[in-house]
């Protein structure tokens, strides 16, 4: 699984905080992703524009 790491605050989650990718999708050109943080307690769900402006690998 790819780990994420967040490069800036979102949605509650400060800075730095690690996720797991569990799961991508594309419906009719719309990327979607589900990451679950490390300690696998919570999980979100971004489209590709915040993937790449939220975290990197």
């Amino acid at each position: 699984m790819k780990l994420y790491t967040l490069k800036k605050q979102f949605n509650g989650y400060k800075k730095g905080t690690q996720f797991y990718l569990i799961a991508e999708s594309e419906f009719i050109g719309v990327k979607e992703f589900v990451l679950r943080t490390k300690d696998l307690k919570k999980s979100i769900s971004v489209n590709e524009s915040e993937l790449l402006k939220y975290f990197y690998e």
